[in-house]
């Protein structure tokens, strides 16, 4: 706490530097320059703004999360259904299930649904096939339709009051089940992320998004589960009550985020969204740039679709006020901020080679990087994964969330457009 305090001293600084430069050229710059200057300030402020706000409420959250715990009986006999839809996951399925088999809760089954694969998968999954009176796992084959499909299926054939939804190239903590079961308890509550942690930290996209997952993904997730209003599960860990979605029609495929679409559609109906920091899948991450891309593009515009569909909300703000904060706060997320940051990144190389303050691309390189680094060292310290990440923050700023931004501003043109895309498969490496 005393590092993240004394590197948010240091941001203050490099803030009040930068904000006094530009502001000596706003009195002196013509129209593009004042205006663009009023442009960077404004973003700058709501940047940092947004991560000290997340930043407290992940610290009022991880507060109540250990207080709660106290509270928690491990011995809840809810039925649990974990559903693992695949398809061509030969290489992962066999350690996925295993992790699945070893789970501490007591009362659970495992329900696989191949979609057609071609590879072996169902045979391998139909291999593993058992059960003891404890547990069950069983597989199942259909036509290839979609994980939305699948999913579908899955929830037809549960058994479980609640269930699980997990990726085939995931491997879950022990513990999971056992730690996410006691939030529905709280019948208002529709479903409950987990973390995701990237298993296959072999080389340099891996470790960013190592560090992303962990800053990107859980802070922002933490920090919106202070407010149970989480706004999208995870692919590879989200557990879910079956009657809420049920009564929803199950997952939708009219997106490439069913994820995301089904848990804006619970929030919709006020159900609460929370999140187990503690309940841990690790997950393959792509290894090479391309797969990279290709996934954030789906995954860019599987959440734009999902917001659109819900475009009326944005507004008629007090039809459903938690609805519209969501949305409003995706907006920003998806859609403006990786058209300003662009922009902004631009605007400054513009200034610095300009006029006589280069000194501006430091400032402005450095004041960014200090606040991803007082990101990374809170995240690490609450979380599993290990201290080492925290280096990447250095060019996690100007090198890998521009090449992401790029990505996510071509998907959305893409999207806006209309242009066809397929689902993109990606090619796992068996890492897990």
């Amino acid at each position: 706490m005393v590092r993240i305090l004394f590197l948010f001293f240091i941001l203050l600084f490099l803030s009040y530097t930068s904000l006094t430069q530009l502001n000596n050229l706003y009195l002196y710059g013509d129209t593009f320059v004042k205006y663009g200057i009023i442009f960077i300030l404004v973003f700058s402020l709501i940047v940092i703004a947004r991560y000290f706000i997340l930043l407290l409420l992940s610290m009022l959250n991880l507060f109540r999360h250990v207080k709660s715990k106290q509270k928690y009986n491990y011995y809840h006999q809810k039925k649990v259904t974990i559903i693992v839809p695949c398809f061509n996951e030969d290489k992962v399925i066999k350690a996925s299930l295993e992790s699945l088999k070893k789970q501490t809760y007591q009362n659970y089954e495992i329900i696989v649904v191949d979609d057609g694969s071609s590879d072996d998968t169902f045979k391998i999954a139909k291999r593993m096939e058992f059960n003891d009176g404890k547990c069950r796992l069983i597989a199942v084959t259909k036509e290839n339709g979609g994980k939305a499909n699948a999913l579908n299926l899955g929830i037809e054939m549960a058994k479980g009051e609640l269930f699980l939804a997990v990726d085939a190239d995931s491997v879950l903590s022990r513990d999971a089940l056992e730690l996410m079961v006691p939030y529905f308890d709280d019948p208002r509550v529709g479903a409950v992320a987990g973390s995701v942690y990237v298993v296959n930290q072999d080389n340099l996209w891996t470790k960013l998004q190592a560090l992303e997952y962990i800053q990107g993904l859980n802070l922002v997730r933490n920090g919106q589960a202070y407010l149970k209003l989480v706004n999208i599960i995870p692919g590879p860990i989200g557990m879910f009550r079956r009657d809420a979605v049920s009564s929803l029609g199950g997952y939708s495929d009219d997106t490439y985020a069913e994820d995301c679409d089904l848990t804006l559609r619970l929030i919709n109906e006020n159900y609460k969204i929370d999140y187990e920091i503690d309940a841990v899948s690790y997950t393959e991450a792509p290894e090479e740039l391309l797969d990279l891309l290709k996934q954030r593009y789906r995954w860019t515009r599987g959440i734009l679709q999902s917001i659109l569909k819900h475009k009326m909300k944005l507004v008629n703000i007090f039809s459903n006020f938690s609805m519209s904060m969501v949305l409003w706060y995706m907006v920003f997320e998806a859609f403006l901020w990786p058209f300003a940051s662009i922009f902004a990144n631009v605007f400054i190389v513009y200034l610095g080679v300009s006029s006589s303050h280069s000194e501006l691309l430091l400032y402005w390189w450095v004041m960014f990087t200090v606040l991803d680094v007082v990101a990374s060292i809170y995240c690490v310290s609450v979380t599993k994964e290990r201290m080492g990440l925290v280096w990447y923050s250095l060019y996690y700023r100007i090198f890998f969330i521009n090449v992401i931004n790029i990505a996510k501003v071509l998907a959305t043109i893409e999207e806006l457009f209309g242009i066809e895309m397929s689902w993109g498969k990606l090619e796992r490496k068996g890492k897990i």
